[in-house]
């Protein structure tokens, strides 16, 4: 169920303050804790951040959290923040959070849903994330109707064996119109409109990159965040704050468990 237009003004402000409070150096407790006070009170993404940082408290992390409440954070948004908290990432954070910021400032404004699926699968494909795990999340997403998840099925399984650009020109109207004269029917759902077809057209058998800039040119759709190239130093600290925020909780665990017991009523309180 999409959620209204006031949560992804807000989603989207929350997740671009959210990377420029860590590029200043606050943490993930920090901002939390304090975003909250900023937010309208209409919508829910204050108690969404309520949940977030009690159990990121406990576990280090946030996309467990995000799993556990699905109905307000999407898979695909649950999954681009767990591959930044990978600790064998390449990922960083701050993109994620970027990217994120993008996606829901584009539902805000009641996108296509042709642009949505070309800004999720890019970055996929920009960023490396697999696949077959990223389609998923996208099937998973109540925006997508019937159609469109039977689309992204055969994609799942086609994906690097068939061309994409071929595959969205195989469901677009401008393959209708193109096959018309010849009288040869079009028995499959047609997803993506005439000019969307005509340059899959033109792209076919080319980087599926150069697909999505010249969607964006001509259509508008939303362009990628690219991540920066950054020297490894600065790459090690996001890196080690994750694992010391990892620590730390593992090792208040530990504490209270040698006091006498870890108290679980927190949990379910919390909850």
């Amino acid at each position: 169920m999409s959620l209204p237009l006031e949560e992804y003004i807000e989603q989207a402000f929350f997740f671009e303050t959210f990377r420029e409070r860590i590029e200043n150096g606050y943490s993930a407790q920090e901002f939390l804790t304090a975003i909250r006070s900023e937010l309208i009170a209409t919508v829910q993404l204050p108690m969404a951040i309520e949940f977030l940082l009690t159990d990121l408290k406990h576990t280090g992390m946030l996309s467990s959290a995000m799993r556990q409440i699905a109905h307000y954070f999407t898979p695909f948004q649950t999954f681009i923040v767990a591959e930044s908290e990978r600790e064998d990432s390449r990922f960083d954070i701050r993109i994620a959070l970027e990217i994120l910021a993008r996606e829901a400032k584009y539902r805000s404004e009641t996108p296509p849903i042709q642009g949505l699926f070309f800004y999720q699968f890019e970055t996929l494909c920009r960023n490396r994330l697999g696949y077959i795990r990223g389609l998923d999340t996208l099937i998973q997403d109540s925006a997508y109707n019937e159609d469109w998840k039977n689309w992204l099925t055969i994609l799942r399984k086609q994906i690097g064996l068939v061309d994409l650009a071929e595959m969205i020109f195989y469901r677009s109207e401008f393959y209708r119109i193109k096959n018309r004269p010849h009288n040869l029917e079009h028995q499959v759902t047609v997803l993506f409109g005439e000019r969307e077809g005509r340059i899959a057209f033109a792209s076919r058998k080319r980087d599926p990159v150069l697909l999505f800039s010249a969607l964006s040119r001509h259509l508008g759709y939303p362009s990628v965040p690219r991540q920066k190239r950054a020297l490894e130093d600065e790459n090690l600290v996001p890196l080690l704050q994750r694992r010391i925020e990892h620590l730390e909780n593992r090792l208040q665990l530990l504490e209270e468990e040698f006091r006498g017991g870890v108290n679980l009523n927190r949990f379910y309180s919390a909850r």
